[in-house]
């Protein structure tokens, strides 16, 4: 099993004096430049560290809030991957659908590969809804998009022999000729964000790697096999390694201290509801089957438990969200043990995305948080 760290570099210093929403409309006349500047350069501190631990490193960018401040996520990866030199390097991701210009994505793409070296995994990822308002975007020909700008963004990588002509419904160039081409042959390996087995199923008739983000033990397993389904359809295999799911990891000496670092960081999933709801359910943004969930849950926020019940993701406990299986905390052995029953629910999970930054966490209790996975939980995770 491979392990990723991941932050969404939040401002959380302006958490409590925005109220219910922390989206879209906050003025950035709350952000202290100076204070985000030791911000960014803490975050990146702790993502250098990961090359030492031998965790791989994971960004992703959101627009207009206070949850996230990587707005493009190509600018601290291309950062670490000069400071770097061993691990992987993902981003994801790139809302590309959202991206005006899906040739300037292959660019940037392509000189991070060679930067790195070839450690790039690229992700290509419909973005949230809260994106659509800053990115002026349509959400109901968002999907279409979408697929447009992957068709031309993996020409764009793979061509070699000089200047191409795009004429599409979307994106219109009279020439492409993307340089550097990647380091990577033929190009970085691609992931997905999904959230439903329609999605998975697209990632998997590809072949391409999925995250699953804190779908816990009951949404989880059926969303794997969503894409398990479409792989075996399209003939392809579904190799362990190509399951990811992101989830909330504390560890500490005493499972006490591995819960309160968990609580902490998992301030960032009681934050993400923090939207004016005109942001929500922008028309034709999710799918039928999506939308229905949703109702169905009582709205998106709903977070399921194993025996059936839900809670609310914006209150709920530490326990509650171990119980659900968005998070994982405790000792080293209890999270190792948590991890596995996990693995096994779900039929097999090869890539851990390690949310081990969030929230009001300091970066003493990070670094130590960081540490301690690598030392007594990364090694044991070989055995699944």
């Amino acid at each position: 099993m491979k392990v990723w760290h991941f932050s969404e570099m939040a401002y959380h210093p302006a958490w409590e004096e925005l109220g219910d929403s922390l989206r879209n409309t906050i003025p950035s006349s709350v952000y202290d430049p100076k204070v985000g500047a030791d911000l960014y350069h803490r975050y990146l501190d702790e993502w250098a560290l990961c090359d030492e631990l031998g965790i791989n490193i994971m960004v992703n960018e959101h627009h207009t809030t206070a949850t996230c401040a990587t707005s493009v996520c190509t600018i601290p990866m291309a950062i670490l991957a000069r400071e770097t030199k061993k691990v992987r390097l993902l981003c994801l991701g790139m809302p590309i659908a959202n991206r005006m210009d899906a040739v300037r994505v292959a660019e940037e793409y392509a000189m991070l590969d060679v930067i790195s070296r070839g450690r790039l995994e690229m992700g290509f990822v419909k973005g949230a809804p809260f994106e659509v308002w800053p990115a002026n975007s349509n959400p109901a020909t968002l999907m279409e998009r979408f697929w447009e700008a992957h068709d031309l963004i993996l020409k764009a990588l793979t061509t070699h022999d000089g200047p191409f002509n795009w004429e599409g419904k979307h994106f219109h160039y009279r020439q492409v000729n993307v340089w550097p081409r990647p380091y990577q042959f033929p190009h970085p390996p691609i992931w997905m964000t999904v959230m439903s087995p329609g999605s998975a199923a697209e990632a998997g008739s590809r072949g391409y790697s999925i995250a699953s983000l804190n779908t816990g033990y009951l949404r989880t397993p059926e969303i794997f096999e969503g894409y398990r389904k479409a792989a075996a359809d399209a003939g392809r295999e579904a190799p362990t390694e190509r399951f990811g799911y992101l989830a909330i990891v504390g560890v500490g000496d005493t499972d006490e201290e591995g819960k309160r670092r968990a609580d902490q960081i998992l301030d960032y999933s009681r934050t993400t509801p923090r939207a004016a709801s005109q942001f929500w359910f922008p028309p034709g943004y999710t799918s039928n089957e999506i939308t229905a969930q949703m109702l169905h849950n009582r709205g998106p926020n709903m977070i399921p438990l194993r025996n059936g019940g839900q809670f609310e993701m914006q209150f709920g406990t530490v326990d509650e969200f171990i119980d659900a299986g968005v998070a994982f905390a405790g000792t080293p052995d209890t999270v190792f043990e948590q991890i596995k029953e996990f693995h096994q629910h779900v039929g097999g999970l090869g890539q851990l995305l390690m949310m081990g930054q969030g929230g009001h966490i300091s970066h003493d209790d990070t670094v130590g948080n960081l540490r301690l996975f690598s030392k007594e939980v990364l090694p044991r995770l070989s055995d699944l």
